[in-house]
């Protein structure tokens, strides 16, 4: 049986492998790291890069977090238990050229004891992946989606339909009517059943999480050559500020992390270095910035 103290395990392997790979691809940063500690129970490691090459901000964070459930993060998980258990590894990078997309990476563990004496405890597995380019470049989308496309297929026929469907509803600004990016993968409440088992299951959260690296470093070095000019990166900042407002009004685990005592630091460097909130902005006729609009749709076949 897979165990709590497994998966954490492992997943501070997929921290420390990601790590890695992130700074032999930027070529001059390197992460710090701080060891948190969770009033009520836990903590974690953060670690942040910033100021790089390539990458301007980001975060490779783990946690392990144990404790009571509010009251209200119990209705909302339609739960009747208040121990908890919860582990993860969550990713975003802000690189410092707008033709460089932000990506999202999450993988996570969530385990309740039984509410019947000598029940199984109530789990499941979450996560996803996902890409949020300042310039919709559609090779990079394909490409993205064909890789998450394999990893899923490899698992279950049925894991990339399902779960980039999931993804696109997700990764929704409903108050700007568009998707937060080109999408990719989302899931939760993963749990064992007929088809899979929890082996299985472990085992495609692992490979969601090792997914991370040489996708993004295909996609850093496609473009990291390219010159850009100053409208482009006006148009990356503001592009960033529809991720900040995704990630401040919607974002679940944002939400949970906040609801729960979680370390405000390591819940927020999500955000980007700089954004800008333009007024009733609108992009040239014809233009790039256009273009890249029009993509932010749900339903849009990459593969």
């Amino acid at each position: 049986m897979i165990t709590k103290e497994q998966v954490a395990a492992d997943y501070q392997t997929i921290q420390d492998e990601i790590c890695q790979s992130l700074e032999a691809l930027d070529g001059k940063a390197h992460f710090e790291e701080e060891i948190w500690e969770r009033e009520g129970g836990g903590g974690g490691r953060t670690r942040i890069i910033q100021n790089g090459n390539v990458l301007e901000k980001g975060g490779v964070n783990f946690s392990a977090v144990h404790g009571k459930l509010p009251d209200g993060l119990k209705k909302n998980l339609k739960v009747d238990q208040d121990n908890f258990f919860a582990t993860g590894v969550s990713i975003v990078m802000h690189p410092n050229h707008p033709l460089i997309p932000i990506i999202h990476m999450n993988i996570r563990y969530f385990e309740m004891p039984s509410s019947i004496a000598g029940g199984s405890p109530l789990r499941w597995f979450g996560g996803g992946i996902d890409l949020t380019p300042h310039y919709v470049i559609k090779d990079d989308a394909r490409f993205f989606h064909s890789e998450l496309k394999s990893v899923c297929d490899h698992y279950h026929p049925d894991f990339y339909k399902r779960f980039k469907t999931w993804a696109d509803d997700y990764f929704f600004i409903k108050h700007r009517d568009e998707t937060r990016g080109v999408g990719g993968i989302f899931y939760d409440r993963l749990t064992a059943n007929e088809d899979l088992s929890w082996t299985e299951i472990f085992e495609f959260s692992k490979a969601v999480g090792r997914t991370f690296a040489p996708v993004y470093s295909e996609l850093v070095n496609r473009n990291r050559q390219f010159a850009y000019s100053a409208r482009q990166q006006q148009w990356q900042y503001q592009r960033r500020s529809r991720y900040a407002e995704f990630n401040l009004v919607y974002d679940a685990g944002t939400k949970f992390g906040l609801e729960t005592n979680g370390r405000i630091e390591s819940i927020l460097m999500s955000l980007p270095p700089t954004a800008k909130w333009l007024y009733n902005y609108q992009p040239e006729p014809g233009s790039e910035e256009e273009k890249t609009l029009q993509l932010l749709k749900k339903g849009i076949n990459w593969v």
